[in-house]
């Protein structure tokens, strides 16, 4: 069962994935060149070009803000190998050869990594929370809505679409074992 396939959906997925993970690697280099100018900032190697006094965040707490920057640079390489095993399974789509072993293996990996981005977006959420409460004075919390649910529920799609890939496979396997 290796016939091509020509699906538009197919092509424009491929295209999206590409365009998703060239915007992973711009956003993960805008965030290292940010994390880079608020270390230098902090650190007062930079009394020179900028003033210290307009980066009211940076002042208060510059290792939340360096905290930030770093999970969302590994929330960004995480979503960007993401949108690569993605990008893995929908070639094999289109090479007619979905039900394998590997790609239940990229599901699952599709699934941890979402689970790590899913993760990394508590604390920064709750640090995010503190340098707007220090910054205004109080006042702010954390709002939560039924769509914060749809991160967990993808997770949990793509663990279930693992396993099923996986049994897929093995039953194809056992299949051309027998024929």
């Amino acid at each position: 069962m290796t016939a091509k396939t020509n699906d538009a959906l197919l092509s424009f997925g491929k295209v999206v994935a590409l365009i998703l993970q060239a915007m992973c690697v711009l956003a993960g280099a805008a965030t290292l060149l940010v994390l880079a100018f608020v270390v230098l900032l902090s650190l007062g190697m930079l009394s020179g070009f900028v003033n210290a006094g307009d980066f009211e965040l940076i002042e208060a707490s510059p290792l939340s803000v360096v905290s930030i920057l770093v999970m969302l640079a590994a929330s960004v390489a995480a979503l960007f190998f993401f949108f690569g095993k993605m990008r893995a399974i929908i070639k094999s789509v289109g090479d007619g050869d979905p039900f394998i072993a590997e790609n239940a293996r990229r599901l699952n990996a599709m699934a941890w990594l979402l689970l790590g981005v899913q993760v990394l977006a508590l604390p920064v959420g709750m640090l995010r929370l503190y340098l707007a409460n220090l910054v205004s004075g109080g006042g702010d919390s954390l709002n939560f809505s039924v769509y914060d649910l749809q991160g967990p529920v993808m997770i949990i799609v793509l663990f279930i679409l693992a396993r099923i890939f996986r049994i897929g496979a093995t039953m194809r396997e056992d299949l051309e074992g027998t024929v």
